[in-house]
């Protein structure tokens, strides 16, 4: 099953804790909690719930309602993005989220 990149980015603030508590890592160092703020996370997280609401039954839609799907996901993850100073999604984190997407159609029957 396709993993959110919301996940990994939850379990690398996760993680940096761990390592800050344990004293293995400067505090200065520490970056992702300052990147992924639970409010970011959340505003992704309710994105990509709307998106695999559509999933189970988009195989079945024509071409026109697949882009129609993935056009609405796009445009909600960049007013996620402007909402945060348009600096929320840099080049990784896009990147990871257009995988998730194909990833999540692509398990759905649905080939880009």
């Amino acid at each position: 099953m396709a993993e959110r990149p919301t996940i990994s980015w939850r379990n690398g603030i996760a993680e940096e804790e761990r390592e800050l508590a344990a004293g293995t890592l400067d505090p200065e160092c520490a970056c992702m909690a300052a990147l992924f703020p639970e409010e970011l996370l959340v505003a992704t997280d309710e994105v990509l719930d709307v998106f695999e609401e559509a999933l189970p039954r988009i195989s079945e839609d024509g071409d026109e309602r697949v882009f129609s799907v993935v056009e609405r996901v796009v445009l909600a993850l960049n007013a996620v993005n402007e909402a945060h100073g348009c600096a929320a999604f840099e080049s990784d984190e896009r990147e990871e989220l257009c995988a998730y997407i194909d990833e999540a159609l692509t398990e759905h029957g649905v080939m880009l």
